[in-house]
């Protein structure tokens, strides 16, 4: 715990205050991530699944037979069963997670719903490099899955580093299937971001919350407020903590000043051109071999093949 206070005491020293956004979920963050992904503005998901099931058997044949599929945060979302229900003679699911509580009862979901699969999930930071398992069933390739856009919430190089994780655990002969979020109009994105319900705003006023149960901090929920703005030039979406108030915050026996109206960075999401994502991949020595997109190109699927 130690070494975590010191890692969020370093973010919050920065002039850029910052807040590691895997601090968004914990259980109650995460179940309000699942309520924003059944709303009208939070396009992502619904056009994704859209995708999914427009293409499942073109993307089922692309992967081949006796695949072992290594999800990276681990999963029983419809995306995964949806593949697990297709895929030809699947070696093995092996799904990966930080988090041993939330993996052991994905994978039990999992097991109940396909006992004819072996399941061998793996607690690992997926972020670095770990070993995998090892199937009953020789794996005839790897493919490594990652849905849902999560590649758009690291910043550049660190997305290069997980891709190049990503592409050591694939293996020779194994590939990448991705979901990636494409730019599109900025109202759209803005939507998705601050939905008129107020749960994405709920959702990230949560870390705090998180933050004041785990370590003790004594953040006031009350003077701060959710701030989601999309950079066109950079092309992602900002999301931030504004503090209402001029304010002192203790964690770890250290104190934080916030001014009013400065803002705590929680999370960036990046929105891709096809091509700005292409050379990205290609950068940790993957080549795009097929893209599967939505009739408005606002979200894509894509099969990245090792160089």
């Amino acid at each position: 715990m130690a070494k975590e206070i010191e890692a969020l005491l370093a973010g919050l020293s920065k002039p850029q205050k910052s807040i590691a956004p895997k601090y968004l979920y914990d259980e109650t963050g995460s179940g309000l991530f699942e309520e924003i992904t059944t709303l009208p503005e939070y396009y992502l998901t619904s056009t994704e699944l859209g995708i999914m099931d427009s293409h499942i058997d073109e993307i089922a044949a692309t992967v081949g037979p006796q695949a072992s599929l290594i999800e990276f945060g681990s999963g029983s979302s419809v995306k995964t069963r949806m593949l697990l229900q297709h895929l030809d003679k699947l070696a093995a699911y092996v799904p990966v997670d930080i988090s041993e509580e939330h993996l052991l009862e994905s994978q039990r979901n999992i097991r109940a719903a396909f006992p004819h699969i072996e399941v061998l999930p793996v607690v690992a930071d997926f972020t670095r490099r770990f070993s995998l398992p090892a199937p009953a069933t020789m794996p005839l390739r790897n493919i490594v899955y990652f849905p849902g856009s999560t590649i758009g919430n690291f910043e550049y190089d660190d997305a290069v580093e997980l891709l190049r994780v990503m592409h050591q655990e694939a293996g020779d002969g194994g590939a990448l299937l991705i979901g990636v979020d494409l730019q599109k109009d900025p109202a759209v994105i803005h939507d998705a971001y601050n939905d008129s319900a107020g749960v994405t705003a709920r959702f990230n006023l949560n870390m705090l919350r998180h933050l004041n149960r785990e370590f003790g901090s004594d953040f006031n929920l009350e003077s701060f407020r959710h701030k989601a703005t999309y950079d066109s030039d950079e092309g992602r979406v900002v999301i931030e903590l504004v503090s209402t108030q001029q304010q002192a915050v203790h964690l770890g026996g250290t104190t934080i000043l916030l001014d009013e109206g400065e803002a705590i960075l929680t999370e960036y999401s990046h929105k891709y051109t096809l091509e700005s994502f292409a050379a990205m991949a290609d950068v940790a020595g993957f080549t795009v071999s097929k893209v599967w997109t939505d009739p408005n190109q606002w979200f894509s699927v894509q099969l990245l093949l090792r160089d």
